[in-house]
């Protein structure tokens, strides 16, 4: 029998997870920095110099997207701004769930594509925008897009948007540095002797071979950590959904049938698939292929709704309907 939660629980458990995982992150970041700057000079100075040096580089970039990143999103994905009047239902659902999350009421975009969807991005709360499909419109229910709504809404609340730029900057960051220090390595570049007060030339060289390791392994790792937050994220987003609508069964019904719709979201993209409620990308597509999974399995993400409320588990026809479809 699985033990019976709240949803303040899911959203204790998730920050809690999710800030580990960025701090690992981080703790990545410096320390191929430092592995690099040791590696290279032996000198303890100049490893705390690129330490120092990719952190600044990742606050620069993080400025950046900080400022500009929601307007590249949302031109990206083709979405345009409506106003109350030309969607009244959905202006009326967005008003309703921001005035139950206690924010500001988002702007509202429109993706025109069959395929249902939705995401929420930008920078605070005061500074938001969440956008869904045509698609969704048109088969979801108002109970089932109140779920989604109150979803994104959670994300807008919780500062997820937020959030998930910064592990995004950071992300690159690491890529970026393994990327010049491995292009550098292979254009000839390797140790040269440091002061062997600061540990001599063997720590120095035993610090390059690391660094090389850490170049090639560390961009991955990162991914997979990013994936994870962002999977925690909408854990924690489902169960502040439910906290908005009162109403588990209404997301429960929306998840499912944006997973299980066979619709082609043309306008996402490997960059943007995270931001979205259901991955956007089918397992059937073709640009699919070699993608790390993005959100958690839908069938699970069901089953901890249904556990809020002490309903059981999904049954095995319904399992079978749903898996794999994520």
């Amino acid at each position: 029998m699985i033990p019976r939660t709240t949803f303040r629980d899911e959203q204790a458990a998730n920050r809690r997870n999710s800030l580990l995982l960025a701090l690992i992150v981080l703790l990545v970041l410096a320390g191929l920095g430092f592995a690099i700057g040791y590696g290279i000079s032996g000198n303890l100075d100049t490893a705390y110099v690129v330490v120092l040096g990719a952190v600044f580089v990742s606050l620069l970039l993080t400025a950046g997207s900080y400022f500009g990143g929601d307007a590249l999103v949302l031109s990206a994905s083709h979405a345009r701004e409506v106003t109350p009047q030309q969607a009244p239902q959905l202006y009326n659902v967005v008003q309703e769930m921001a005035i139950a999350a206690g924010i500001p009421t988002p702007r509202v975009y429109i993706i025109d594509d069959t395929a249902p969807n939705a995401f929420a991005t930008g920078r605070d709360p005061r500074h938001a925008s969440i956008a869904i499909t045509s698609g969704l419109l048109q088969k979801l229910d108002r109970e089932e897009l109140q779920g989604v709504i109150g979803h994104e809404m959670s994300h807008i609340r919780n500062y997820d948007i937020r959030f998930a730029l910064l592990v995004a900057v950071l992300v690159g960051s690491i890529a970026l540095l393994a990327d010049v220090f491995l292009r550098f390595t292979f254009w000839g570049g390797g140790p040269r002797r440091g002061n062997d007060r600061e540990g001599g030339g063997g720590l120095q060289l035993v610090l390059f071979l690391l660094a090389i390791v850490l170049a090639i392994l560390a961009p991955i790792f990162a991914r997979l950590v990013q994936l994870a937050v962002s999977r925690q994220r909408e854990y924690l987003a489902d169960a502040s959904s439910v906290g908005l609508t009162r109403n588990p069964a209404g997301l429960e019904r929306a998840l499912a049938k944006i997973a299980s719709d066979r619709e082609v979201l043309e306008a996402a993209n490997r960059a943007t698939q995270h931001l979205y409620i259901v991955n956007p990308i089918k397992k059937f597509e073709a640009r699919a292929q070699g993608l790390f999974s993005t959100h958690p399995p839908i069938v699970d993400r069901i089953n901890r709704l249904r556990q809020l409320t002490g309903e059981p588990p999904l049954d095995p026809a319904a399992i079978r309907q749903l898996q794999g479809l994520d």
